[in-house]
């Protein structure tokens, strides 16, 4: 699996830790950005994985800024995108079984590096399930083409 990550100055920290995971995980994956804790627009670094994600350069993305939100409702933004907000393990399992999410988004100053790791684990390990939920996710895509 190739995954995109990136995040703005409010994940910097963050990010280095999950891709620390992606390395213990033997995970091929490219780093976005922020290279540095300077302030940033966090579309800057969302727009871009997005996109990448969204064009099958990488299989998903994790993105992170100060509480997820911003950095989310930007990648959200790109056709094909299913950006999901967790920051519970449920949520982490269910988002990507039940809504097929390809971007995982989190917030530094919401979670922990410990619980993010958790979260990022189960979010990249946790296959689609398809059935009933296959027709409620074509619907998403169906109206991105209106």
């Amino acid at each position: 699996m190739k995954v995109a990550i990136g995040a703005d100055h409010g994940g910097f920290k963050l990010k280095a830790e999950l891709t620390e995971l992606l390395q213990e995980l033997g995970m091929d994956y490219t780093d976005f950005g922020t290279y540095s804790s300077d302030s940033i627009d966090y579309p800057d670094v969302a727009i871009p994985v997005a996109e990448a994600v969204a064009n099958g350069e990488f299989d998903r993305g994790i993105l992170i800024c100060g509480t997820g939100i911003g950095i989310g409702i930007a990648a959200n933004k790109v056709k094909g995108i299913r950006a999901a907000l967790v920051h519970d393990t449920f949520s982490a399992k269910a988002t990507r079984q039940h809504n097929n999410s390809n971007i995982l988004t989190m917030g530094e100053r919401v979670i922990g590096p410990g619980l993010a790791r958790d979260i990022a684990k189960i979010w990249l390990e946790t296959e689609f399930e398809g059935g009933r939920h296959e027709n409620r996710v074509c619907k998403i895509s169906d109206y991105e083409v209106k």
